[in-house]
């Protein structure tokens, strides 16, 4: 109807918005709304006293409107960063634009109602399964950078620099100041992981505030920061309180450490343990070293006391004696073998001399030979009929040839 009734002819003056605006809240009526308190402006001499109540997950706020005297009833003081329950009447003020609430009861929001909501949002995380420990990351060895969420001027921010500078004085912090209790606390942390969490250079990131009460603590147990922290891909350390106070942070965090000093000792490591463990290793590996140099400086010794390698000349002597015995052997063989076979051959020989024709000569032989007229080659004479009268015969005899004439033939009786 709005729509239809409003156009650009037909544009409302701000009066109309403003009373619309103030007629939809006031048919709200009686609303009880949590928060937490802060900017607290109360003053004896004023009817009416002024707080902000935050949403302790948001930067959101909504100013209350409280009768002094009610706030002088209560039987606890009020203080920045309490959470209470309020009772009041939404009013908008037409001629500033700005909506209020008109509070009519305060309530504390009690130490056992808080814890027991703290509890109910620990289980829900853990069935969400952000207390996995397969999820959480490892820290760095050695982080490049710390980044450091803490309160300005904090024993926790010096602990953990100090000690964290003791034990490795090269390391290089990132800090960002937050409130760490309060309203502001949340969103302000929320945007310090974001900021720390982009950042090239930072390795880790320390969430650190020192001990307090219960209610001191409570950001540290809102459901925005443990999302927060489930989603950033840096790892974080969380050191809140002391050993006994365990806000929900301790749980999503990728470590949990007892105290801001116990922090800094996660995050890094001690250069004189590790210049000590160095010195350790140098000796383990030296004396490893001469162990295997005096072993392997043994067995040589054990090699060379061999007989190969204590004459490494021995097996060619050897050898070479062997051949001479050898040889003096195959010639000895050879030898005795030339000397059988030359007398042998000289047997042979003697017996071939003393049956041959020129030993039957020496002994008073001879042989004749005619000599054929048409000169052809001489022939023995065997027979009386190849010596006819008048034949020319040669007669050879031990030391030359007589040539002779055959004068008359006689044969044999």
């Amino acid at each position: 109807m709005v729509a239809a009734s409003n156009t650009v002819e037909t544009a409302w003056p701000v009066r109309k918005v403003n009373e619309s605006i103030k007629g939809w809240i006031d048919r709200l009526g009686m609303l009880w709304v949590e928060g937490q308190l802060t900017q607290i402006n109360v003053k004896s001499t004023w009817r009416f006293s002024y707080l902000t109540l935050r949403d302790p997950e948001e930067e959101k706020s909504l100013q209350l409107t409280c009768p002094t005297s009610l706030i002088r009833s209560l039987p606890t003081p009020l203080k920045d960063g309490d959470r209470v329950v309020v009772l009041g009447k939404p009013s908008f003020y037409t001629g500033r634009g700005s909506l209020s609430l008109a509070v009519e009861e305060i309530r504390h929001v009690g130490i056992g109602e808080l814890l027991a909501r703290i509890e109910a949002l620990r289980n829900q995380l853990s069935r969400e399964g952000l207390f996995d420990p397969a999820r959480k990351k490892p820290l760095p060895y050695l982080p490049t950078r710390v980044g450091l969420i803490t309160g300005r001027g904090s024993h926790a921010e010096r602990d953990v620099i100090e000690v964290a500078r003791n034990r490795w004085p090269g390391v290089e912090f990132e800090v960002v100041n937050t409130a760490v209790q309060g309203p502001k606390a949340v969103p302000e942390i929320v945007k310090a992981i974001s900021l720390l969490d982009d950042h090239p250079n930072v390795d880790v990131i320390i969430i650190a505030r020192g001990g307090g009460s219960v209610e001191d603590l409570l950001p540290f147990s809102e459901e925005s920061l443990q999302r927060a922290v489930a989603a950033a891909h840096t790892p974080i350390v969380s050191a809140i309180g002391h050993e006994p106070d365990s806000p929900v942070l301790d749980n999503v965090a990728d470590v949990r450490a007892a105290t801001p000093t116990d922090a800094a000792k996660r995050v890094v490591p001690d250069a004189a343990q590790e210049l000590a463990l160095l010195a350790e290793g140098r000796q383990r590996m030296s004396s490893a070293l001469y162990g295997w140099v005096h072993r392997e400086r043994q067995q040589l010794e054990q090699i060379r006391s061999r007989p190969a390698l204590a004459d490494p000349l021995r097996p060619i002597t050897q050898g070479r004696e062997e051949v001479e015995r050898a040889r003096t052997s195959l010639r000895r063989d050879i030898n005795y073998v030339l000397n059988t076979e030359s007398s042998r051959v000289s047997g042979l020989r003697a017996q071939v001399s003393a049956l041959g024709p020129a030993a039957t000569l020496a002994r008073g032989y001879s042989v004749v030979q005619v000599l054929p007229r048409d000169r052809t080659d001489p022939e023995v004479v065997t027979s009386i009929d190849q010596a006819p009268p008048g034949s020319q015969l040669r007669i050879r005899v031990g030391d030359g040839s007589i040539t002779a004439a055959s004068i008359a033939t006689t044969p044999a009786k």
